[in-house]
């Protein structure tokens, strides 16, 4: 387990870069339950003369405005020499935050979980945004962050509000950490990366999930621990997040999800797994939040030959590896796992999972694009779009997919995403076949790729057909 913080380098230069500024900053960040987006910040600001931190408290029974208020006033007693007060609102809330306060000084003020916070009072932006305009943003070196893993909430209260117009310096979406970061969870131990692989096709790029491994553990050890005992952080996590962000639409969110699980699909699709039409957009806005939320990815795409992206060709997939492994394979046996008699398998023998892994696998590498991007040597070759590409079958043309394109002004770059336990010669004629198709204006270049995991046929590169052959072993380093 990593006893220390781990990746985000860029993300803390900007953070340093405004706490050198002479005026004060408002952060927004948004991203997933445990993408550490409240230990990023406690990280920054080890350097700050002064850090607070107020966080809401989670919506259930008999949460209420004078709940969260009290829970304020005890954090600011507990961090400050302010008295413990009964406060009645939020004006007055952030007037006695206001008066403690030092005139000189870096200040960092981080409002976690603010949706939070603004349970029973849907006046919450105005006083923030007011105390922001009266108070905070007079104190030189201040930095105020916003800080939630309800998007939807951010986007329509301060995003998409007038009245905050103008006002955020950044908008932050944490993403989960990148390949070599995640890396950084074995350091010093001899794990493969297959068996990396394996635990990363569970946890994804989530920081709270990758510091429960034990690199003394097999992969299997680690999954069965995690995953498949009704103790496991990985057992539970599910229903405590869909619960804590979605509420009411908690179970419509994992319906969406559920019909997600076997590989993306169209708004129509969707809706007719689910069996609901798009009445006034209500499927559309709840796809919007589960994208906000970083749990799906909408898929646009683009025209190989003009770059330009089609908005009718829209296909959404589950961006979040730990909500497909958990409804695919761990709430199936939820009940055998809390009566004590599951018998976990090795984890290739699980129903589905070649097919699973290699969505899980693509998952990983469009989370990673600019990792490939330098390692093909394109880091300084403009990218005018990239993304998997989908064209399905008409009358006059039999339909393509491919997993990952790329597009740069003189060429279209064309790649297979493999994981299989042996990467056969046929994948060459799979590649061949998706380019036919793809029909590419003859002013453009195509060149091929393979980014593969497993045993790689070594009549593959003999046959010099790929431009390019990555393994994943590669883009962990």
């Amino acid at each position: 387990m990593a006893k220390f913080f781990i990746g985000r380098e860029s993300e803390e230069a900007e953070f340093k870069r405004l706490s050198n500024k002479s005026t004060a900053s408002l952060i927004v960040c948004q991203g997933r339950r445990r993408i550490g987006k409240s230990t990023f910040f406690r990280h920054c600001a080890k350097g700050a003369d002064l850090f607070l931190s107020f966080e809401g408290l989670a919506p259930r029974d008999k949460i209420n405005k004078k709940a969260q208020l009290e829970a304020f006033a005890t954090a600011l007693n507990l961090q400050t020499k302010a008295p413990k007060l009964t406060l009645d609102s939020w004006p007055q809330a952030f007037d006695l935050l206001d008066s403690v306060l030092p005139t000189t000084g870096t200040i960092v003020i981080l409002f976690d979980e603010i949706s939070w916070m603004a349970i029973g009072d849907p006046d919450f932006p105005g006083y923030v945004k007011a105390a922001w305009d009266a108070r905070f943003s007079q104190h030189p070196n201040l930095i105020l962050v916003l800080c939630g893993s309800v998007s939807s909430w951010i986007e329509k209260n301060i995003l998409k509000n007038t009245g905050f117009a103008g006002r955020p310096t950044w908008h932050l979406k944490l993403p989960p950490l990148a390949l070599p970061a995640c890396n950084q969870f074995w350091t010093g131990k001899a794990v493969s990366a297959a068996e990396k692989l394996k635990l990363l096709a569970v946890t994804g790029g989530v920081p709270r999930y990758l510091e429960e491994l034990d690199p003394a553990q097999s992969a299997e050890q680690n999954v069965e621990r995690l995953c498949f005992n009704s103790s496991g952080l990985l057992f539970n996590e599910f229903n405590l997040i869909f619960h804590d962000i979605f509420t009411k639409r908690a179970d419509t969110c994992r319906d969406i999800m559920a019909v997600l699980t076997d590989g993306a699909k169209t708004l129509a699709e969707i809706s007719s797994a689910l069996g609901k039409n798009n009445s006034g957009g209500s499927l559309s806005a709840i796809l919007e939040d589960l994208e906000s939320a970083g749990f799906l990815h909408k898929d646009a795409s683009f025209s190989p030959d003009t770059a330009k992206t089609m908005p009718r060709k829209v296909r959404y997939r589950i961006f979040d590896n730990y909500i497909r492994f958990y409804l695919k394979f761990i709430e199936p046996a939820a009940e055998q796992i809390k009566k004590g008699i599951y018998q976990m398998s090795p984890i290739e023998t699980l129903q589905a999972w070649d097919t699973i892994m290699g969505l899980q696998f693509e998952n990983l590498i469009l989370s990673n694009l600019r990792l490939l991007i330098e390692r093909i040597n394109l880091g300084n070759v403009p990218v005018l779009n990239a993304g998997p590409y989908y064209q399905p079958a008409t009358s006059k043309a039999p339909g393509s997919q491919i997993d990952l394109m790329l597009r740069t002004k003189s060429a279209v770059y064309v790649f297979e995403i493999k994981f299989r336990k042996s990467v056969g010669f046929s994948v060459m004629d799979e590649v061949r076949e998706k380019v036919k198709r793809l029909n590419v204006d003859s002013s453009l270049s195509v060149r091929t790729g393979l980014i593969y995991q497993g045993e790689l046929d070594p009549k593959i590169p003999e046959a010099d057909y790929f431009d390019h052959i990555v393994r994943f072993e590669d883009l962990l380093k």
